[in-house]
């Protein structure tokens, strides 16, 4: 092998590993850009007397979540979509009508997203006992997400019995 052999090959094998680093680096620079904007949707309950309590949904990630699906139920009967008339089947349930906050259909959530969906503005344990239980034993409600690359498929999910903390 001659001098101008053995700088040709050296050449190649710098191209190729030159090559391989950067592809490498560009997928690990995209990797690192849709973490950047990743949501990260929570459930969480509060019952504290004298305090606006319910059920609370708040974005805790570095981007907005894009709502691509929701389920409501109550019982394990499936209501549907997590939407205004659904909520209202709820509500027709309980001796009072909580407060509540529905999405669009296809809807978005800041990333500093902190809001109650169903709630009462100030908590009393015996008036409001069974819309406690309502949502502490007999509704589920999922929620799929996606940030605002796509393709995720998050979900979050709050069911009965789950104990979330505030």
């Amino acid at each position: 092998m001659d001098g101008n052999t053995l700088v040709a090959v050296c050449a190649t094998v710098i191209a190729l590993v030159s090559l391989t680093v950067s592809v490498h680096e560009g997928r690990a620079t995209r990797r690192h850009n849709r973490l950047s904007v990743r949501p990260l949707l929570q459930f969480q309950q509060a019952w504290q007397p004298g305090k606006r309590s319910g059920l609370k949904l708040t974005n805790s990630g570095l981007g907005p979540a894009v709502i691509v699906r929701t389920v409501l139920s109550v019982d394990g009967n499936s209501l549907g979509e997590y939407n205004k008339p659904n909520v209202d089947v709820i509500r027709d349930m309980l001796p009072f009508r909580p407060t509540v906050i529905t999405f669009a259909e296809k809807g978005f959530t800041r990333t500093d997203f902190d809001a109650y969906l169903l709630s009462v503005p100030v908590y009393d344990p015996e008036s409001h006992g069974a819309f406690k239980e309502m949502l502490t034993q007999r509704v589920s409600l999922e929620i799929w997400y996606e940030s605002l690359y796509g393709g995720e498929g998050y979900k979050v999910t709050v069911k009965p019995g789950e104990v979330l903390n505030h």
